[in-house]
């Protein structure tokens, strides 16, 4: 580790990885006891919302249910008139994508962006496989009441671990329009392609693999993106082998709540560690949190376990993340012959 990186935690870093820690062992526990569907976006979520951003505030908070909105929407509205139309579908995709990264590329509104683009892509996924008499109505009520569920975790665990020392603001990098354009259409392919790609081989039970194809796209650029996808391998499996030992652990008793929040718990206040003292953005720490959040609250329920769930994921996460670092790879290379869409970093 390089000089320059901190080795502990200081008392803000120590708080934010108890909110994170706390927000989705909550999130988890209250989808469980429940018995709400979709625990993917109780756990998941609270990471999301605690993790990318160190503070809380009313414009963080309207990000957070705008982007809710916009997916919900968007995924009852286009989802319900064009999905027997697959050409409109992919295109409508393509344009919401595109306008997602926008907001993420000029960075006043990036938690809004980052949220809706992971948002819209799971509910996407779900939703495709809806039918034989089954509703997509309880996909978007699952949503909107996870996203309710963790703002008021974000609020509690702000107020139970208040940071101990005002925090100074990021200050956003002035980008030049071609770099944006070149982020906007990189990363609105990309996405899309991911969304085709599992719609036409059916992988229904691969949402993980495609979190992960979305989720290395958040540095918007091909240089970052390659060392985002790596940390995501790493991070995967990690996280994989880690909810492996938990299940030793859980054995049979996975009935008994307490004993699974407290294994989230204790491994997601271990590795937020990590995923702070890289800087907040997203890592190998984030993503051994966000595999756990995705493992636990997707594949952990009374009577099942962790073990093949875990095997799956991560072989099908090492294939996505190849495979969209392909496409951004190539995608890189085009937009960069054309000056109005060349990236500031291009060589």
């Amino acid at each position: 580790m390089s000089a320059s990186v901190p080795v502990k935690l200081d008392q803000n870093g120590l708080r934010q990885a108890l909110r994170i820690a706390g927000g989705s062992a909550l999130g988890f526990s209250l989808c469980k006891l429940m018995n709400w569907p979709n625990g993917i976006f109780f756990t998941v979520y609270p990471m999301l919302l605690l993790g990318l951003v160190p503070i809380l505030n009313a414009h963080i908070i309207r990000q957070f249910f705008a982007s809710a909105a916009f997916s919900g929407l968007f995924v009852l509205i286009v989802q319900g008139l064009f999905s027997h139309l697959p050409v409109a579908m992919t295109l409508l995709c393509f344009l919401a994508f595109a306008f997602l990264f926008y907001q993420m590329s000029c960075g006043a509104n990036f938690l809004f962006g980052a949220l809706s683009v992971v948002s819209l892509s799971i509910q996407l996924h779900f939703s495709s496989y809806v039918g034989n008499g089954t509703s997509i109505y309880p996909l978007i009520i699952s949503n909107g009441l996870a996203v309710v569920v963790t703002v008021l975790a974000a609020v509690l665990m702000h107020f139970v671990f208040p940071d101990v020392a005002p925090r100074q603001g990021r200050v956003m990098p002035t980008k030049a329009k071609e770099s944006i354009r070149h982020e906007v259409l990189l990363c609105a392919t990309v996405a899309t392609l991911s969304f085709v790609i599992f719609q036409v081989f059916d992988l229904q039970d691969s949402i993980s693999a495609q979190a992960a194809s979305i989720l290395i796209l958040f540095p918007l650029c091909w240089k970052a993106a390659g060392m985002a996808g790596w940390q995501r391998a790493i991070g995967t499996l990690i996280g994989c082998n880690l909810a492996l030992v938990s299940q030793l652990f859980l054995y049979n008793h996975t009935d008994i709540l307490i004993f699974p929040a407290l294994i989230l718990w204790i491994l997601t206040f271990i590795f937020s560690r990590y995923h702070i003292l890289g800087g907040g953005i997203p890592g190998v720490g984030f993503g051994v949190i966000t595999t756990f959040g995705i493992l636990f609250g997707q594949s952990l329920g009374p009577g099942q376990d962790l073990v093949y769930s875990a095997l799956y994921r991560f072989s099908s996460v090492s294939v996505a993340i190849i495979v969209s670092l392909c496409a951004v790879y190539i995608m890189h290379h085009i937009l960069n012959r054309f000056s109005v869409t060349r990236h500031h970093t291009f060589d």
